[in-house]
């Protein structure tokens, strides 16, 4: 499997994010497009000026218990509520939500700060993810089959942490144009047994793996194209599914 970045300049809103695309890098048949979910949001103008937020008491609670100004906690507030979601546990440097978009039909999200951050963003503003990240997949896979004839498939992604593991891999948010789980069940291991509840989360492995070419930091390398990956493309296309909280092997505990 290749892993391709492609580096542009700084993105800002309206900027035509597929031709940027184009212009750095060339698509074959069946490639998958890994996109930062900050990318998608930022040139769909969906940054936020913290200079427009009245921030909340709870706001003004949460920036003291654990950093970030009181608007970029509105800010995050908002945008949990926007999706439907519960903040549910918080440390000295983040606050961990809860949430259930629209469009999401099985499983929540467990998001810091629902998403929000001032990362890679103008001072003064955060940016969270698209506001239809869902749709937003759609478009850019329509606009490359548009204007290159080839059919590649989209996963926009983002960075994430995970329970009691240091430092952050990535999750895919949502897919467009492979299963992004892989169902192992009933399948044999070496030895003969039969796997009772293996599912790959093929999708995020790919997110993550892109992630170390996007970095976190001033990489400038919103996508990366991942070619060679023997991945069979399907109709699938909406949000990566989750599980149930009283599902979770981790109830209880987060």
């Amino acid at each position: 499997m290749q892993l391709l970045p492609i580096v542009t300049p700084i993105l800002a809103a309206d900027d035509a994010l597929t031709d940027i695309l184009l212009e750095r890098a060339s698509f074959e048949e069946g490639d998958i497009l890994a996109l930062s979910s900050k990318a998608v949001a930022t040139t769909e103008g969906a940054a936020i000026a913290l200079e427009t937020i009245e921030p909340s008491a709870q706001a003004r609670e949460l920036a003291a218990q654990c950093g970030q100004t009181p608007q970029m906690r509105q800010a995050m507030l908002d945008e949990t509520a926007r999706m439907h979601g519960t903040t549910v546990g918080q440390c000295p440097y983040a606050v961990l939500t809860e949430l259930r978009p629209d469009g999401l039909t099985q499983g929540t999200i467990m998001a810091a700060s629902a998403g929000i951050d001032h990362s890679n963003v103008p001072a003064g503003f955060v940016v969270g993810w698209p506001r239809d990240p869902v749709a937003s997949a759609h478009r850019i896979r329509q606009e490359l089959l548009e204007k290159t004839g080839k059919n590649v498939a989209v996963v926009i992604t983002d960075s994430c942490c995970r329970p009691r593991r240091l430092g952050v891999a990535a999750i895919a948010l949502t897919v467009s144009g492979f299963d992004p789980i892989r169902d192992m069940r009933g399948q044999k291991d070496l030895f003969g047994k039969e796997l009772q509840m293996t599912q790959e989360a093929l999708a995020d492995q790919l997110a993550t793996a892109a992630n170390i070419l996007m970095g976190n930091a001033g990489q400038s390398t919103p996508a990366v194209i991942i070619r060679d990956h023997h991945i069979p493309f399907s109709d699938f296309e909406g949000w990566v599914p989750g599980i149930e909280p009283e599902e979770d092997l981790f109830r209880g505990v987060v």
